[in-house]
């Protein structure tokens, strides 16, 4: 069974602060924390489908700002 490419897709969740990253279509059989905090979700396969980042503002914090400040800077 071939799988349906998709666009990424990004949601985020400032309720939660939880930012995921939709990578293609599929149904989630397992997941693992790469880092704390940042989980990726596989397939059966073992292909990834999906990112997940907890407490998101602040783990991208440190990407976030300096491309910030160089956008307001321009």
């Amino acid at each position: 069974m071939k799988k349906k490419k998709i666009e990424p897709i990004v949601n985020y969740d400032p309720a939660t602060d939880v930012l995921y990253l939709v990578t293609q279509e599929g149904v989630e059989a397992e997941f693992r924390e790469v880092i704390p905090g940042v989980n990726v979700e596989m397939d059966e396969g073992g292909q990834v489908i999906g990112v997940e980042i907890l407490g998101a503002s602040r783990v991208l914090r440190n990407v976030l700002e300096p491309l910030y400040r160089k956008k307001k800077a321009a």
